[in-house]
Parts: structure tokens; sequence; C-alpha cells
């Protein structure tokens, strides 16, 4: 079965969050052995996309995405329990420390 966004073929994950963000992933996370100059580079790059209105939801864009794989790997990770104080056990405080 292929998959397609828009007119172009999803064979990866990365694929998916490429097309997803519209930039490639290597843009962020950069690649094993970049030079320093390379990353800057990319560095450079990635401030003038975020500055780019047409980007601006990229952030929330990137944590819906993150979201959503987190979600369908990992669900166990939203699974948020609120942890409970015993009663009667109230917060220690330093000795001598000003009200």
């Amino acid at each position: 079965m292929r998959t397609y966004i828009g007119r172009r073929q999803a064979v990866s994950a990365d694929d998916f969050v490429e097309l997803a963000l519209g930039t490639p992933v290597e843009l962020w996370l950069g690649v094993e052995g970049e030079s320093e100059i390379e990353r800057a580079a990319r560095m450079d790059a990635a401030r003038d996309i975020l500055a780019d209105p047409e980007y601006s939801n990229l952030p929330d864009d990137v944590a819906r995405i993150a979201a959503e794989v987190i979600e369908v790997h990992a669900p166990e990770l939203f699974n948020v329990v609120a942890l409970v104080r015993p009663i009667g056990r109230r917060r220690s405080s330093r000795k001598g420390a000003a009200a």
C-alpha cells in the first residue's frame, strides 16, 4: 500500500514528519558528523524559517505531532496520576527560616 500526502509519496516516518512540518527533519535535528560551519548554517536557516510568518504555527505543529507519536507508540507516558499526600502530614520547613 502506498501513502501519498499531496503529490508526494511518504515511504518512511521521516517522510511523514517532513511532509507534516514542511521542512526536513535534519534541519532541526542535524546530522551525525556535521561540522561547526554546517551546524551554524543549519541553525541560521532554522532561525529564518521560524521568523517567517508562514511557519508561525510550527512550534505548535511540532508539539502536536510529538504528542500524537507518543500517544500511538508509548501511551503509558500520558497516564498521569496525581500523587496524594497522606492526611496529617505537613510539608517540612527548615528550622529558623523566616515565615
